[in-house]
């Protein structure tokens, strides 16, 4: 799954509706920063983005709402290491957000110490505490099969797609994601 894609990926809505979420207790200019990142990001400019996030005030940046924001600009600039770490934070703030667990899982597998299996590491726990969610088992399939454990795989995407209760969804997502590739042919079979 590129970037672009978990922009919206934790709930198929635009980068906005993450700031709904607690976003009432920034006052601006804090607020303002962070919806002018969200709609840089949007426009495809994480540089401007980062300019926005620079003005937020000290007390604010571990704001759940501002590490979203933040770890978005890291995604898009492909800085994985910076990504982990504001996702590390955002785990700890706001551990109620499956998007933080998402978040930290998709760094460390990108990070430089990072890799598969302590992605998987990372995001399997996350499976326990959001048993109503579909994007944590749909990216514990993707960890499995790039790990070569296709049955294990095939039951995670199942799982997503209970979750989802929507199978034609998760079909297309998963069909699309290089990351399941060797399963495409058993999906299509749905």
């Amino acid at each position: 799954m590129s970037p672009s894609q978990l922009r919206i990926f934790p709930s198929k809505q635009p980068l906005k509706h993450y700031a709904s979420c607690e976003m009432a207790s920034l006052e601006p200019p804090d607020i303002h920063h962070v919806t002018a990142a969200i709609g840089w990001l949007e426009l495809g400019n994480p540089t401007e983005a980062g300019e926005e996030i620079a003005r937020i005030s000290a007390q604010n940046l571990e704001h759940p709402d501002v590490l979203e924001a933040r770890w978005q600009i890291c995604a898009a600039s492909k800085s994985w290491d910076a990504a982990l770490e504001v996702a590390e934070a955002l785990v700890r703030k706001a551990p109620e957000r499956d998007s933080a667990w998402l978040h930290r899982a998709y760094a460390v597998r990108r990070a430089t110490q990072g890799g598969l299996e302590k992605a998987w590491n990372a995001l399997h726990p996350a499976q326990e505490k959001f048993p109503g969610s579909a994007l944590i088992p749909y990216n514990l399939a993707c960890y499995a099969a790039q790990l070569g454990r296709l049955e294990e795989a095939w039951e995670w995407l199942h799982k997503a797609m209970e979750a989802a209760k929507d199978v034609n969804t998760i079909k297309q997502m998963a069909l699309a994601d290089e990351d399941l590739k060797q399963l495409f042919q058993r999906i299509k079979e749905l």
